[in-house]
């Protein structure tokens, strides 16, 4: 017959394991998912529509919109835009979550 296992002896709870169980933390968390998951879906699909437009659309993408430029590289340059756009938009949602953190810390203490 086997030994059983030996039950591991109680551990006193860490901080971390304590911050943890707080509903503020797990709202927090929630908060960031719903910022990061959408902000990425979005913006993977924008970064992937220029191949897939160039692909499946050429001649809309060659369309001259003035002189050598077309739509194209309108949308490509429009990517730098974004990325911009998308980073500002997270340093905002990033300052909430912050402010989130410090009174969770306070909280905590």
């Amino acid at each position: 017959m086997k030994n059983p296992v030996p039950a591991k002896p109680s551990q006193p709870e860490t901080e971390w394991e304590r911050i943890e169980r707080l509903p503020e933390f797990r709202e927090l968390i929630a908060a960031k998912m719903r910022f990061i998951i959408p902000a990425c879906i979005f913006f993977c699909a924008y970064y992937f529509a220029l191949p897939i437009l160039v692909g499946w659309f050429p001649e809309l993408m060659k369309t001259k919109v003035f002189g050598p430029v077309n739509v194209a590289y309108l949308f490509a340059l429009s990517q730098f835009f974004m990325a911009w756009i998308v980073a500002i938009l997270y340093v905002r949602a990033a300052n909430g979550f912050d402010k989130t953190v410090k009174k969770l810390l306070e909280r905590a203490k």
